[in-house]
C-alpha cells in the first residue's frame, strides 16, 4: 500500500497534478498509553497521545485515564491546560474545595501555577487534555504562582448551545449545534468549541484556518478520507492542517471538540 501511495504521489508530481491532503485519524487501538506523571509510576493516571508532544515546547492534545477513586496530591502545573470530560466524573479544584463532580461533556481550565487536586469517582474516567505550549509538568505546591488567570469549571448542563438561527456558519438543514468554549473566531486566532451533530447526520465540517484538531467526546462518527471510511468512537481523533473539508456521518447524536484558528462551517450533503 505504501508503494502504491508513493507511486501515485510521484506520478501526480510529474504530471503537475495536485494531490488532496490526507487527514490524520487515530482510533482507539492506535493510541499509545503511558504514565501522565512518570515520577509517580503506577500511581499516576495514564496518558494517551492524540496530537503534538506534551514533553516538548509545543501545543498538544492527549487523553488521560483515571482509576476509580483516584485523588491526586495537591500540586501545580507549569502551564495552563484545558480539559473536556469524556467518561465518568472528574473533580478539579482547590485542595480545600468540596467535590464538584463534572460529568461527561463538561469543560474546565486549570491555570498555570495554581494549586489544585484532581479526583475521579466512576469505574471508567477519561478526559481530553490540551495545552498551548509545553512541556507539561507536575510540580509541588511550594512552587505555586499567580499568572493572572482564574480556573473555570463548566458542567455540561450549563453549556450554551447555538444553532443555525444564531450562527451563519451552520447549515440549517444540518440541525447541528455549537457551544463556544474559549478564544475567538477571528482569522489566525485560536479557539475551542463543542459541536453537537444529530443522529443520521451526513455532511462536512469545512475549516477556514490552517489548524484543525477534533476529538470525539460522545457518540461516534464515520470519517471519510478519499474513499476510506474510519469509524471513530469517544476518545478518538481526526484532524489535518492542510485539509479544509472533513466528511463525516453519524448514527447517533455525537459531540465533538474542535480546536482551530478561524471559523468553520457545518454543512449537510444536500446542499
Amino acid at each position: 500500500m505504501k508503494k502504491l501511495l508513493a507511486l501515485s504521489l510521484t506520478s501526480a508530481l510529474l504530471l503537475g497534478v495536485s494531490m488532496p491532503a490526507h487527514a490524520e485519524t487515530i482510533t482507539s487501538d492506535q493510541i499509545e498509553w503511558g504514565h501522565l506523571n512518570p515520577l509517580r509510576g503506577d500511581a499516576s493516571p495514564r496518558a494517551g497521545k492524540l496530537w503534538g508532544d506534551r514533553t516538548k515546547d509545543e501545543a498538544s492534545g492527549f487523553l488521560v485515564k483515571f482509576e476509580e477513586g483516584f485523588s491526586s496530591p495537591p500540586h501545580i502545573h507549569n502551564i495552563t491546560y484545558r480539559g473536556v470530560v469524556i467518561k465518568g466524573h472528574l473533580h478539579n479544584d482547590d485542595p480545600k474545595a468540596e467535590n464538584m463532580w463534572l460529568p461527561a461533556g463538561s469543560f474546565w481550565v486549570q491555570p498555570a501555577g495554581e494549586a489544585h487536586i484532581t479526583a475521579a469517582k466512576d469505574q471508567e474516567n477519561m478526559a481530553y487534555i490540551e495545552i498551548d505550549s509545553g512541556p507539561y509538568l507536575v510540580q509541588p505546591t511550594d512552587m505555586a504562582f499567580d499568572n493572572g488567570e482564574r480556573p473555570i469549571n463548566v458542567d455540561q448542563s450549563n453549556l450554551i448551545w447555538l444553532d443555525a438561527s444564531d450562527i451563519e456558519w451552520i447549515d440549517e438543514t444540518s440541525k447541528a449545534q455549537r457551544a463556544f468554549l474559549w478564544g475567538n473566531t477571528s482569522p489566525s486566532e485560536l479557539n475551542g468549541n463543542l459541536i453537537k451533530l444529530p443522529a443520521d447526520f451526513k455532511g462536512s465540517l469545512e475549516n477556514q484556518g490552517d489548524i484543525f484538531h477534533a476529538v470525539i467526546i460522545s457518540g461516534s462518527a464515520a470519517y471519510q478520507d478519499q474513499g476510506e471510511v474510519v469509524n471513530l468512537e469517544a476518545g478518538t481523533y481526526f484532524g489535518a492542517d492542510e485539509t479544509d473539508k472533513h466528511q463525516i456521518s453519524t448514527e447517533d447524536e455525537t459531540i465533538i471538540y474542535i480546536r482551530t484558528n478561524n471559523k468553520f462551517n457545518i454543512y449537510t450533503n444536500r446542499r
